[in-house]
């Protein structure tokens, strides 16, 4: 996409990571690796969410026509497209569909059924949120893990803030538990109750702007496509934040579907079937990463062969 060199310029750089126990004494370190981004002596490069939605916003803009503020109620398809219907702009033909709207994705449910059909619950839920260098982290990550709560910080901007992951072990929660402020009150409780800056970081989670939280869970279905709809990333192939891949994924699979349809000449059926063919080995193995080592990283042979199981080129 022509965006390596803008990547390369905002990357996170550490120095490393400390391993703490619950009440914050150093118990491990490591200068080679760090849990969020593997090796630092890899050619990989790891990029805040933000910087690459900003990236990748500004270079398709020109070409690209962005809708804020709707969303899709409803997809009628015929011999000649799909009618969208949105919540407040009026209703559109479009020749095809892709669905690339997350986890809980809508043209998902629209196209092939309830969530809950697709999405396995790997027994936890995680949280990330911002917040000012409280800890005054410079380019070094810490982790601790007490019970079923754990978090993981690290220093981003220069050192002048935080991205706090914080996880907790968890049946699925009710849906009612899941909107408004309940689930941020709930991660709030938890974090205060932690022996190390637990009051500091129960704040910054109840003040937060960018506030997030979700379970960790799969997208596992087959096919992808129906009819001409077909899905996209974690719509149709979330592995899941334990995996580190689903951006990856996301990427990958908007590059071998936009090759497909080039190559098939217009025929979406065999577009998408192809699409199919080339991703799910892919999709398997990453999807693998976030189950291999339940509460810790994946291999490093693991992470290597999984990323490196599909060729662009193909």
């Amino acid at each position: 996409m022509g965006l390596l060199e803008q990547a390369s310029r905002v990357r996170t750089r550490m120095r490393g990571m400390s391993i703490l126990d619950p009440d914050g004494r150093e118990v491990g370190r490591s200068t080679e690796a760090t849990f969020s981004s593997g090796r630092l002596d890899s050619e990989d490069l790891e990029v805040l969410r933000e910087d690459l939605v900003r990236m990748v916003h500004e270079h398709t803009r020109a070409g690209v026509e962005y809708l804020f503020g709707d969303s899709i109620t409803a997809l009628d398809e015929d011999e000649t497209g799909v009618r969208v219907d949105f919540a407040h702009g009026p209703s559109r033909t479009f020749d095809l569909v892709v669905g690339a709207d997350g986890l809980h994705s809508t043209v998902r449910r629209l196209a092939f059924g309830p969530e809950e059909h697709f999405a396995h619950h790997l027994g936890s839920y995680l949280s990330v949120f911002s917040a000012d260098n409280f800890l005054a982290l410079d380019d070094w990550q810490v982790w601790l893990r007490g019970g079923d709560t754990g978090f993981g910080i690290m220093p981003v901007r220069d050192n002048t803030e935080l991205r706090i992951a914080f996880g907790f072990e968890s049946v699925p929660l009710a849906h009612d538990l899941r909107g408004g402020g309940a689930l941020r009150q709930l991660v709030v409780d938890k974090l205060a109750s932690m022996r190390w800056e637990g009051t500091r970081l129960a704040e910054a989670a109840r003040t937060a702007p960018d506030f997030y939280c979700d379970a960790m869970a799969q997208i596992r279905m087959d096919p992808w496509s129906r009819g001409r709809v077909t899905l996209l990333g974690d719509a149709g192939y979330c592995p899941s934040p334990l995996s580190g891949q689903g951006t990856s994924l996301a990427l990958v699979g908007a590059h071998v579907l936009a090759d497909c349809l080039a190559r098939a000449g217009g025929d979406h059926r065999t577009a998408y079937a192809r699409y199919e063919r080339r991703m799910r080995p892919f999709v398997t193995l990453n999807q693998a990463l976030a189950t291999e080592n339940p509460g810790g990283p994946a291999s490093e042979e693991s992470v290597a062969q999984a990323k490196n199981a599909l060729s662009l080129d193909d």
